[in-house]
Formats: structure tokens, C-alpha cells, sequence
């Protein structure tokens, strides 16, 4: 991977939410839901307190995890779509 993030920023791909509903219906784009799911490809080294010391990430590269609604920063790289944010903003890791 060509992107690293720092500190305790985390980088994910977005698991694309279903196009069709459980009845059937098509939804067109415009009508999706963002989707708060995603794969961890690439983390930091964890975030830096405030005696210098770092914090080691909760989270790995594998994980897959659900993250606030409006969180983080969209990037695209190489045609790829990725969401870029912090440790903070994942709610939890799904088993």
C-alpha cells in the first residue's frame, strides 16, 4: 500500500451498501445510504500523548469496523475509493 497514515489516523475501504432492498426495489444512488462499514487496509503508529509517549492502536490492518456517519476524509488513490480517519471515529470492530 502506497498510503500510510500517521499517528492515529486509520485507512479504510468502504464496503458499498446493498442497491436493492430486502423487498426488491432498486435504490438508485442518489438514494443510498452512505455506508458506516469498512475494511482497515492501513493504520498508524498510534497517537502521541501528551508526555511524549504513544499510544498503541486498538484497532489492526483486517479489521472490519463501523465508523461514525460523517467521519473522516474521502481519497481517492489509483481509482480506489478510501476513507481516512481517526482511531477515534470507529464506534466498534465487527466479530
Amino acid at each position: 500500500m502506497a498510503l500510510k497514515p500517521l499517528a492515529d489516523r486509520v485507512l479504510l475501504k468502504i464496503e458499498e451498501s446493498e442497491s436493492k432492498t430486502k423487498g426488491g426495489i432498486i435504490l438508485p444512488d442518489t438514494a443510498k445510504e452512505k455506508p458506516q462499514q469498512g475494511k482497515i487496509i492501513a493504520v498508524g503508529k498510534g497517537k502521541i500523548m501528551d508526555d511524549g509517549t504513544v499510544a498503541p492502536m486498538a484497532v489492526k490492518e483486517g479489521d472490519k469496523v463501523l465508523f461514525g456517519k460523517y467521519s473522516g476524509n474521502e481519497v481517492n488513490h489509483k481509482g480506489e475509493d478510501y476513507l481516512l480517519i481517526r482511531e477515534e471515529d470507529i464506534l466498534a470492530i465487527v466479530k
